[in-house]
């Protein structure tokens, strides 16, 4: 059994450990020229530490990171609090993207990965599928696995007419910096008005990494330095001024923006040969900070119902069949933190999400 996935970002790479300790034979194919990643900061939740943990490299991970907890406070600093959940419901693992990337990577193997290499189209058959490249090259397989992001040239194929959309007015800013010049004393999560959130968290290097996101964001103006500080005005007033301090003191050059993006559901995420994974199937907001995190879920499910002998249509009909209802799901919850009329409700329905999310009922799928 021989499998081509495209797109070495976390769930791609996973994917490959996933179905290579599953017996299957692995090429990974990406088209920038190194293994990188896109952003600053990520948070694991306790789902996915566990598919690492099985995967063999759940200590590794939690090397590489700092242990958090995703509590909300109002602009004055007061806990917005959540008795009816549990610390449990609240912990997550941050871990630099980069370097989460590296690990993963290199469990994987650099060899099975071939770097500077884009995916053009599939060609799908009866008993294989193969996948033409951008150097000119193809590479037959038993199944091909879309883990290439939001803007998925896989699923552009496999679902036309349904490309990546824009989060109307829904914007990011972060960075990662060291905390030199800044009291930085705990970790800090924001609700504000006007749909802004924001914060900031140590990280496990010593560094601090800060956030700013706005719902319904009027247009942009000024520098990404001052697009971030206006609404880390808004999100301190009364409080400590700490959030503002650190974008102040972050190069401009350093600060990430992004007009949120996200996949619309999709009708089918599978062929008899072809499946979608992660961002390529579900891009959402990041608002809910879990989309590695579920999509690390679906690479386990994949590498559970997959194997040298499997069905490769049965299998793939399957892992569709717990996929989209499961989505469907997180839709819901996370439509319910983006319309929380108040702060003290976004906390709530936040943790509300996260329960669902790390509960061993929430639906992992079996093989």
């Amino acid at each position: 059994m021989r499998a081509v996935v495209i797109g070495a970002g976390i769930v791609g790479l996973t994917t490959g450990i996933a179905l290579r300790r599953a017996g299957i034979d692995v090429v990974v194919y990406e088209h920038a020229p190194e293994i990188r990643a896109a952003g600053a900061g990520l948070g694991i939740w306790a789902n996915a530490l566990a598919v690492f943990d099985d995967l063999g490299i759940g200590e590794q991970v939690r090397a590489i990171g700092r242990p958090s907890e995703m509590y909300f406070h109002d602009p004055a600093g007061r806990l917005l609090e959540t008795p009816e959940f549990g610390v449990e419901d609240h912990r997550y693992l941050l871990v630099h993207r980069a370097k989460l990337n590296d690990l993963l990577a290199d469990a994987v193997g650099r060899e099975n990965i071939r770097l500077d290499t884009g995916f053009r189209e599939y060609e799908e058959h009866e008993n294989h599928v193969t996948a033409r490249l951008s150097d000119g090259g193809d590479d037959k397989a038993d199944l091909l696995i879309g883990a290439d992001g939001a803007y998925s040239a896989v699923r552009a194929q496999l679902v036309p007419g349904a490309p990546a959309q824009e989060h109307p007015g829904h914007h990011a800013w972060r960075a990662v910096i060291p905390t030199a010049g800044t009291a930085v004393s705990g970790n800090r999560l924001i609700l504000g008005t006007g749909g802004c959130r924001g914060g900031y968290v140590r990280t496990h290097d010593g560094n601090v990494y800060w956030l700013v996101n706005q719902f319904q964001s009027p247009p942009l103006t000024g520098t990404r330095k001052q697009q971030a500080l206006d609404r880390a005005h808004r999100l301190e007033e009364g409080g400590d001024g700490v959030l503002a301090e650190l974008i102040a003191a972050t190069p401009e050059e350093l600060i990430l923006h992004n007009q949120v993006m996200l996949v619309p559901p999709l009708p089918h995420w599978v062929s008899a040969r072809v499946a979608l994974a992660g961002d390529a199937a579900h891009a959402m907001s990041p608002h809910i900070t879990a989309g590695a995190t579920l999509g690390i879920e679906d690479a386990a499910l994949l590498g559970r119902l997959l194997g040298p002998d499997a069905d490769v249509p049965a299998a793939l009909a399957a892992y569709e069949a717990d996929r989209i209802p499961r989505y469907a799901r997180v839709a819901e919850l996370s439509a319910a933190v983006e319309h929380s009329p108040t702060p003290q409700e976004f906390a709530r329905h936040y943790a509300a999400f996260s329960h669902w999310m790390v509960s061993e009922h929430s639906g992992q799928g079996q093989a």
